[in-house]
């Protein structure tokens, strides 16, 4: 029989894993029942009644938290000597181009996200499968091919979230910080559900979000009352 430690006894004894708790209320709990040492990510899980190995009904999409992630990212900015200035002002911790896709191609890809310039989508594209699996390829749909750099850039810094359904219909984003207040967890988790709803495929029938788990890296899970969405 598995034992159950000390810190996760205490953690149960607060909840009520059979009820569906309002996002603040999860919130509130999540924070109370993290006991790890570092500072856990708060992640939200997204049941969604879609097939994602139909094209049509494939959601993916860019949420901008309100209090951001918790999370310092990296940046890399592949782009034409006449964006580079732009990028580094924006924030871009590495900007450039051919050098950085050569170190690519050796291997390296100790960045967060990339973005770049549609014009310069021809030379990345033999490195995609390098990114690819990684979820560092840029894509327009995530904001992230674009002429307008430094706002691409201005908006990962803050906070701005890139999310997809994986194939068994679940949506996995982290949402904060177990340090953040509960009133700034809740309302990024509020941001992206809203988010998401807005893009139920029209080719989606019955309902759309079955469930929502809210918890940290190491705590329980709670589940969100979905009645809003």
């Amino acid at each position: 029989m598995t034992k159950i430690s000390k810190s996760r006894k205490d953690g149960l004894s607060k909840v009520d894993l059979t009820k569906n708790y309002n996002l603040l209320e999860a919130s509130t709990f999540v924070k109370e029942t993290a006991t790890a040492k570092f500072d856990e990510s708060v992640d939200l899980a997204i049941r969604l009644g879609v097939d994602p190995r139909q094209a049509n009904q494939m959601v993916r999409g860019v949420a901008s938290l309100p209090h951001g992630t918790g999370k310092t990212l990296k940046v890399l900015a592949l782009v034409t000597a006449d964006k580079e200035e732009e990028a580094k002002k924006a924030g871009a911790d590495y900007v450039g181009l051919d050098e950085y896709i050569d170190k690519i191609k050796s291997g390296w890809t100790d960045v967060d996200v990339i973005v770049t310039m549609p014009s310069v989508m021809g030379k990345i594209g033999p490195i995609g499968r390098v990114l690819g699996p990684r979820g560092l390829m840029p894509n327009p749909k995530s904001g992230t091919v674009t002429m307008d750099i430094g706002k691409a850039v201005t908006d990962v810094k803050k906070g701005k979230i890139d999310f997809k359904v994986d194939k068994t219909g679940i949506i996995h984003a982290s949402v904060g910080k177990v340090s953040f207040d509960a009133k700034q967890i809740s309302e990024n988790a509020d941001e992206l559900l809203q988010t998401v709803n807005k893009l139920r495929p029209v080719s989606s029938k019955g309902t759309y979000i079955k469930s929502v788990t809210l918890s940290s890296t190491m705590g329980l899970g709670l589940s969100i009352d979905t009645s809003a969405y």
